[in-house]
């Protein structure tokens, strides 16, 4: 009789192994199906959110539209949140996402300052081949030009177009985009910082 208890007693610890395994398995599987069905804007937004804002904005100087010089600290100063995105007349991603930054600055132009950084390295881009490209597109933004590299050497900007994201005290919020942005994920990144 003692040796039919151990094996009961063996067979409903197998089962019950079992079942705890079968939960453990179930649970996780639930919890990677959950995550994997969040689109890619999710994935960014959850990012940003998670970010901690312990970083600040480097500094650099950049021309606005009119040749004067001005710093990203002097933007940051104004007190919104600030949207940096490096760009390029040639660079085709970035010609596409321009209506949709465009969109997004007249209806939160007075709440969050957009800074469109044209890099101007003077050979493949210049200030005026810029400012045609936005004259010929008749965009409102405010753009701004990069003619010695500091910023996109600062930023590390390998790629156009990349857009950075600083809250209103000028510390970054979230990883920077690097490629096309559409406006439904500029607008959830441009939420992470007002």
């Amino acid at each position: 009789m003692n040796n039919i208890m151990k094996l009961v007693i063996g067979i409903l610890g197998f089962i019950l192994l079992i079942c705890i395994a079968f939960f453990a398995y179930t649970v996780l599987s639930r919890q990677e199906n959950a995550a994997s069905e969040q689109t890619p804007i999710e994935v960014i937004q959850e990012q940003a959110e998670q970010h901690e804002r312990t970083e600040r904005a480097r500094d650099f100087t950049m021309t606005d539209w009119d040749g004067n010089n001005i710093t990203l600290s002097e933007i940051i100063a104004n007190g919104k949140p600030v949207v940096v995105n490096f760009w390029a007349s040639w660079c085709p991603p970035c010609v596409v996402e321009m209506p949709d930054f465009e969109k997004v600055y007249l209806e939160l132009g007075d709440e969050v300052q957009f800074v469109m950084l044209n890099l101007a390295d003077g050979m493949r881009e210049t200030v005026q081949s810029g400012k045609r490209f936005i004259e010929q597109h008749g965009f409102s933004f405010p753009v701004f030009f990069d003619t010695t590299g500091e910023a996109s050497i600062f930023y590390n900007v390998r790629a156009i177009p990349t857009t950075v994201f600083f809250d209103r005290n000028g510390y970054f919020s979230g990883n920077p985009v690097t490629g096309r942005i559409n406006e439904r994920t500029l607008r959830r990144r441009i939420e992470t910082i007002r």
